[in-house]
Parts: structure tokens; C-alpha cells; sequence
């Protein structure tokens, strides 16, 4: 690849695991990659719980919002070389159909959005998808990813998703 290759972190609502999975990328590829996230059915905002965690872990979120993953199909959308879904409703939906070959991968992760018990229960939640999140994005970073066939990008990414608390 001659340009950082980008990455579409894919989930329904996009509100919360992709656009960690976002910002993940992002921070930690420190160019190597670039990172967006989309969702199928956007929640139109993002979730409180991951904007307090952003908060706790330093990072500027004013610029994150909740998107359609049809603003990445569109004719003069960015292209689009690597598609993670981070939930299940996603991996199992149709994706769109993006220009060039994108290589797609599932690292499933439990709704932290889902969890019970309060503020500090879903603030836990979030913590731990964070982490886990952190994880397969460094296990990313650490492939030689910009010189890898496709098919073994592939097996690679299909590895990852399959580290700790895949759902």
C-alpha cells in the first residue's frame, strides 16, 4: 500500500464500540493507519458512556459523531480498504458495497451500552471494551499490515478477532 491503508470500524448504532474502535486506530496507528467508524442504523449521537471514558483517557471527542455507513459508499467517499465490525448485528447485516476490494473481518465485543447497574457499571463496561478494543488494534499495528497479501491480511485480522471477550 502506498497511503495508509483506512479503516472502517463498522457497528449498528455507532455510538459506542466502533467509534472507540475509531479512535483506537487512530491514536495508536499514529499514521500508519487512518480510522473511521459508521453504523447501520445510526444512534445519531454517541453514547454518554464512551464520551466519559474519552474523557478519563484524555482524548478530544468533539469531533466524533454518529454516522451512516452509507457516507463511505458514496462516490467521493474515502476509499476503503479494511472493514472491522465490532458487533454482532453488524457482521451479520449487508454491507455496503464499497469501491476497491475492501478486506473484512469481525472482532465481535459485547455492548457496553447494554449493561445494567448505573453509571459505574456501564462505566466498567466500557473500560473493559476499551481494553479489549486496545488490544486487537495493537495486535493490528504490530503485522507488517502494509506489506501483507490480502488473503493473509485477512487470516491475520480473522486471528484478532478472536483474542479475549470475543462475542
Amino acid at each position: 500500500m502506498s497511503e495508509p491503508p483506512n479503516v472502517l470500524v463498522l457497528c449498528t448504532g455507532n455510538s459506542a464500540r466502533s467509534i472507540l474502535g475509531e479512535v483506537l486506530f487512530n491514536r495508536l496507528g499514529k499514521g500508519r493507519v487512518r480510522a473511521f467508524s459508521a453504523g447501520s442504523k445510526p444512534a445519531g449521537a454517541v453514547n454518554p458512556g464512551a464520551l466519559r471514558l474519552l474523557r478519563r483517557e484524555g482524548i478530544d471527542a468533539s469531533g466524533l459523531r454518529s454516522k451512516s455507513w452509507n457516507e463511505f459508499a458514496a462516490p467521493h467517499a474515502p476509499r476503503i480498504d479494511i472493514v472491522v465490525t465490532v458487533c454482532g448485528s453488524a457482521a451479520g447485516e449487508a454491507c455496503p458495497a464499497f469501491p476497491g476490494k475492501a478486506v473484512r473481518t469481525h472482532w465481535g465485543l459485547a455492548d457496553p451500552a447494554g449493561v445494567a447497574g448505573g453509571e459505574a457499571a456501564e462505566d466498567a463496561a466500557f473500560q473493559r471494551t476499551w481494553t479489549l478494543l486496545r488490544q486487537r488494534v495493537e495486535a493490528f499495528l504490530a503485522l507488517p499490515f502494509e506489506t501483507m497479501a490480502d488473503d493473509e491480511l485477512e487470516r491475520e485480522l480473522h486471528e484478532i478477532g478472536q483474542m479475549e471477550g470475543a462475542a
